[in-house]
């Protein structure tokens, strides 16, 4: 597809949500065409032009067909599109009967049908209608040059967030050698070899990120905030999944859970806020070395076995728990294996154990060049500890998983490094 081609289809789905926008969009749209598709500026007023866009108030479909958006809280699909179908018809009727008069607000009744029938399509799909919903709320259409693959966060609000609770500060892992994986009869193929590998002193995040946390980031920088079907079709569908902080709503994480670690998030979305706070996220070797707390050829962080005292896992709980609620292993790490599963930098690598280097190793290219390419990062990802849903064997300091980047789910957060010298 070529760069016209690709700005066109951009517009096509952003007509399918609203065929209404601002100025100041219309300007973003400009400067994303010269900016990100290379077309002239002649060009890209052409195409705004031949768009059917219209710029102009923002319809409010559901004042059109006579509800407001509270009326539609707590009510199945189903009543839903009854209510709405039974009240297009019944305005659509009316302007039936209503002849070839001029409306009151200056449109025409066929025009007037028109909007009934983008009301009706509009709040009957899920979907649409929640994004219907985030652009009222003025948080769908920010200028779209901010929207950049490159502007993972917006560099005004760039920070590093002030560590004052004991729950959010990090602790050292010292420098030093440690055996890698295992050769254990029920590991799996990927953990073997154990080999000796060194890993530089690093500091880790006691705990991994919170809900509150993760909060702080999305309040500042919006672009992160879930968008739902709009997010997914316009702007970062390359960076995480329709499922993307599925279990918050309106910028909001669940009731009564805001030490709780934050899931649902994707690679992509942990290492934007890790990049934000200053931090990054833990080579797979920094995990299982942190994991592992100094003890040798144990399965666990505190041994050989585990329990129910020890973790959040095999649905015992059946949901996230408060981070920090569990023992810590040696190092004073918590909730390092269950409550959520942990993305590492790594990308995956079924035979990495056989091929990596002996000092800090890391698969998919150097720290410095994943981090300086990450929106380039399309193969999937290291996961590391297990979760609330993982079985006894899962939850093996030495177990490893993976999920593509942009992927996201209940059993997955993470937690951030940064190295002594920082």
């Amino acid at each position: 597809m070529s760069k016209r081609d690709e700005f066109i289809a951009f517009i096509d789905d952003l007509k399918s949500v609203s065929a209404t926008i601002t100025e100041e969009q219309r300007k973003g749209l400009l400067r994303r065409a010269v900016q990100q598709h290379d077309l002239s500026a002649a060009d890209a007023v052409d195409i705004l032009s031949a768009s059917g866009l219209v710029i102009g108030t923002k319809e409010n479909y559901f004042e059109v067909l006579g509800f407001a958006i509270e009326d539609f809280q707590n009510q199945s699909e189903l009543s839903i599109i009854s209510q709405v179908e039974a009240a297009h018809e019944k305005l659509y009727r009316e302007s039936l009967n209503a002849g070839g008069r001029v409306r009151p607000d200056g449109k025409s009744e066929e025009q007037w049908r028109a909007l009934l029938n983008q009301a009706r399509d509009t709040l009957k799909d899920g979907q649409i209608r929640q994004a219907h919903i985030a652009m009222l709320q003025n948080d769908a259409l920010p200028p779209t040059e901010s929207f950049s693959e490159e502007a993972f966060i917006d560099p005004k609000t760039e920070t590093t967030l002030s560590r004052t609770s004991e729950q959010d500060s990090m602790v050292l892992i010292p420098a030093g050698d440690f055996q890698m994986g295992s050769d254990d009869y029920d590991a799996n193929v990927d953990e073997k070899p154990a080999h000796t590998v060194y890993v530089d002193a690093f500091y880790m995040d006691k705990c991994p990120v919170t809900n509150a946390q993760y909060k702080e980031f999305l309040d500042a920088n919006p672009q992160w905030r879930n968008l739902g079907w709009f997010d997914y079709h316009l702007i970062f569908r390359k960076y995480r999944d329709t499922d993307y902080l599925k279990n918050w709503f309106k910028g909001k994480y669940p009731t009564g859970k805001a030490d709780h670690p934050v899931n649902w998030v994707s690679w992509h979305a942990a290492m934007a806020y890790a990049k934000w706070v200053g931090k990054r996220l833990p080579t797979e070797a920094e995990w299982e070395k942190a994991a592992r707390g100094g003890l040798v050829e144990q399965k666990y962080p505190w041994g050989n076995a585990i329990y129910a005292r020890n973790a959040n896992f095999d649905q015992r709980v059946g949901e996230t728990t408060p981070v920090g609620k569990y023992p810590a292993n040696e190092y004073g790490l918590c909730d390092i294996v269950g409550n959520v599963g942990e993305w590492c930098l790594d990308e995956w690598n079924i035979r990495f154990y056989q091929v990596s280097e002996s000092r800090n190793p890391v698969s998919g290219g150097s720290i410095g060049s994943i981090i300086n390419t990450l929106t380039k990062q399309k193969k999937p990802r290291v996961i590391r500890g297990g979760s609330w849903h993982s079985a006894e064997h899962e939850v093996r300091v030495s177990n490893r998983s993976f999920l593509p980047p942009w992927k996201t789910n209940s059993l997955t957060g993470f937690r951030c490094v940064k190295p002594v010298s920082s």
